[in-house]
């Protein structure tokens, strides 16, 4: 097999772990994985080309489709819960800014 298939094929059975953390909205181990996945492509990235064979070509291709679909469908589960991290930070923000103003007043 193909070394940087292997690697790709890796790659992809990380973003479907990565994934299936997001649908059990297990944040820490989604961060978790995401590094991992992001130090593999990082040593991945510099032996990466396009391969000579057309059946890796599209091993390859489909491999990274696959990556794309585990991605929307993270992002579909990750930011919802981001915005509302947003609003209660935002929250947050406005009360600290409250009680500074109330307390510059007294």
């Amino acid at each position: 097999m193909d070394p940087v298939i292997a690697e790709y094929q890796h790659l992809s059975t990380l973003t479907g772990r990565m994934r299936e953390a997001a649908a059990r909205g297990e944040w820490d181990a989604l961060i978790a994985l995401e590094r991992t996945c992001a130090q593999q492509l990082a040593r991945l990235k510099p032996r990466d080309g396009i391969p000579a064979d057309e059946s890796v070509r599209r091993q390859k291709a489909d491999l990274i489709r696959k990556m794309l679909a585990d991605d929307k469908a993270i992002r579909e589960k990750t930011e919802p819960w981001m915005r509302q991290l947003e609003q209660i930070m935002h929250s947050a923000r406005s009360e600290q800014r409250l009680q500074q103003a109330y307390l510059a007043q007294g």
